[in-house]
Order: structure tokens, then C-alpha cells, then sequence
């Protein structure tokens, strides 16, 4: 069967929604975790925190904001690439809706380290380094929580991939780098999860590198060039 359509528009659309995700989710993952979270010094990590309350509150917002584009960068992609495989599709939106869902549940482990210190109550029955080591431990369950949503950050580039390679009208090369980016997300979970000093060795650096070079490389294709006004595709 035949498809024809015209999808610039909705291929930049996807391209922008894509271009919010990685911004917002640097900030969330990166740049602001960066400048709190010293994760062998639970008083310097307290203090920074409590220094930089904003900052941290903006993190959380950064944070909701990259799953709540991801969400609508999904269905977005399904408009565009359902041609190709209406299965594949489906599954791709599948894997986001998880994880999102994952994401949202997680988040409460940020909330809970603002109650923690704005809570005046939590002072008449903690001491100050048992405030400070719950801000850190809930800080650790939370990124435990993200390498549970990594999971499925991971299995949607699979089905993704697949449709990037597949479909005929976006350059094959970030079809193959999707797929290895989603080996190399659940390769980082399996890794961390089996061995004690996986984070030592920087493995993940290697592992992550085909996702990140994918997806940034098909948001800007998506963004800048976007697809051919014409196409046929074949299913």
C-alpha cells in the first residue's frame, strides 16, 4: 500500500518538541545537578540546596517540562512516521507513555527534599545531619528512579530507530545510532544494576554516545530540514 503526504510542518514540529526535550532536559539532568548535588558531602549538598532553593525548584519544573514535551513529541512523531509501520508506532508511544508515567511517580523524591527543608516540624524531630542525609538519600532514590525510566527511554529508541531507517524520507545513519543508543541505554542499566563500581568506569560515556549523536542529529534533521514535501511510502 501507497501512502503520499506532505509532512514539513509536522516534521518540524517534531523537530522542535525534540529541540525542548534535550534543553530542558539538560538543565533537569546536567546543569543544575552540576551546581547543587556533591554527592559525597550530604552538608555541602544541603547547604547548596538551601543557598540555591530556586534553582533547585527550577531543576524539578526543567525537569517535568522535558516529559511533558516528550509526551507530545511522541504523538507526533506517530502522525509522522505511521506510514511506515503503524505497529512500530504504536509501540514507540507505548515506551514514552511508560516512562513518563515513571517519571511523574519519581519526582516526588524532589518534592519530598523541599519538604524536608522548608518543613519547620522536621527540625523538632530530626537533627540537622539527619535532614541533611534524608536531602541526599532522597536525591539518590531519585536518580535510582531515573535509571528505571532510562529503561524505557532506552526501548523506544528501538521501534524509533527502526521507523528512522525504514522510512525512506530520514537519513538511515540515525535509524542504526537510535537502535545502538537504545542497546547502549539498557547496557547502563543492566551495568549499574549487576556491578557495585560500574560508574567508575566511565563506560557509560561510550555507551551513551550513539543516543546522544542520534537524537541530537535527528532533532536538527527534523528542525532545519525536515521531509521531502512529496513522498511515497511503501508498507
Amino acid at each position: 500500500m501507497a501512502f503520499h503526504f506532505s509532512n514539513k510542518k509536522t516534521a518540524r514540529i517534531a523537530g522542535l518538541l525534540y529541540l525542548m526535550v534535550v534543553l530542558t532536559g539538560l538543565a533537569s539532568l546536567m546543569y543544575i545537578p552540576n551546581k547543587l548535588i556533591v554527592w559525597d558531602n550530604a552538608s555541602l549538598t544541603f547547604s547548596n540546596i538551601t543557598a540555591s532553593e530556586t534553582l533547585f525548584r527550577i531543576g524539578i519544573v526543567c525537569g517535568l517540562a522535558c516529559y511533558i514535551f516528550f509526551l507530545f513529541l511522541s504523538l507526533v512523531l506517530y502522525k509522522l512516521l505511521k506510514p511506515v509501520n503503524e505497529n512500530f508506532t504504536r509501540l514507540m508511544v507505548i515506551f514514552v507513555f511508560l516512562s513518563v508515567a515513571i517519571f511523574f511517580i519519581n519526582v516526588q523524591n524532589e518534592l519530598t527534599i523541599l519538604s524536608l527543608i522548608n518543613n519547620p516540624d522536621y527540625l523538632n524531630i530530626l537533627s540537622t545531619k539527619q535532614i541533611q542525609s534524608q536531602v541526599l538519600l532522597h536525591l539518590d532514590q531519585y536518580y535510582s528512579g531515573l535509571s528505571i525510566v532510562h529503561i524505557f527511554s532506552g526501548l523506544w529508541l528501538f521501534p524509533f530507530g527502526i521507523l528512522v531507517f525504514k522510512s525512506g524520507f530520514l537519513p538511515k545513519i540515525f535509524g542504526i545510532l537510535l537502535i545502538l543508543g537504545g542497546f547502549g541505554y539498557l547496557i547502563d542499566f543492566i551495568g549499574s544494576t549487576l556491578f557495585k563500581n560500574y560508574s567508575e568506569l566511565d563506560i557509560s560515556l561510550i555507551t551513551t554516545l550513539p543516543a546522544s549523536i542520534g537524537e541530537i542529529g535527528i532533532c536538527l534533521w527534523l528542525l532545519i530540514i525536515g521531509v521531502k514535501s512529496e513522498k511515497t511510502i511503501n508498507n
